[in-house]
Parts: C-alpha cells; structure tokens; sequence
C-alpha cells in the first residue's frame, strides 16, 4: 500500500534517535534518516522554515512537520498518523 514520505532527523546515536527508529519500525512504516548531528545549520534553518524549535528526533512527512516522537506517538495511537501516512483522510 502507498505511504508517504517520512523523514526522520536525528542527532546521531542518542537513544531518542534509537526509540524513534524502533518506533517507526515496529509500525511497518519505511523511513528516510538524516543524521543532523554534524550540521547544526541544518537545524537553524529547519526551525526557521517551520517557525519553531527543531530539535532531534523531528519527524516530517511529504515536508510536513508532525513533530518529535511524543507527538508521533499520539498521532499514531489516535490512528490519525495512519490516515496522514496512508492517505486516507
């Protein structure tokens, strides 16, 4: 089945970068990984285009911020990121 593009931004190894990792593992969804841990700028310029704060693990999806793995969480156990991921909104 079709899912949308998930991009996850992390700091490198830290656990929440791991917990994040497993989470979206053990849902069955397919991730793109970018380790932010070398390029602070990258951060800078990901809040600026959001208008708030970045910080790892940050979760977009189709360039859309859902948040860190708190809020991902929520969504999921909602069922409301199946239906952003899925496209069945």
């Amino acid at each position: 089945m079709h899912q949308r593009e998930i991009v996850l931004y992390t700091d490198g190894r830290s656990f929440h970068a791991w917990r994040a990792k497993r989470f979206l593992k053990r849902q069955g969804y397919s991730f793109e990984v970018v380790n932010t841990g070398g390029d602070p700028e990258l951060l800078t310029g990901l809040s600026a285009a959001i208008r708030r704060k970045v910080t790892p693990p940050f979760i977009f999806v189709d360039d859309r911020p859902l948040g860190d793995l708190g809020a991902v969480r929520n969504l999921s156990y909602s069922g409301e990121l199946e239906h952003l991921l899925r496209g069945r909104v």
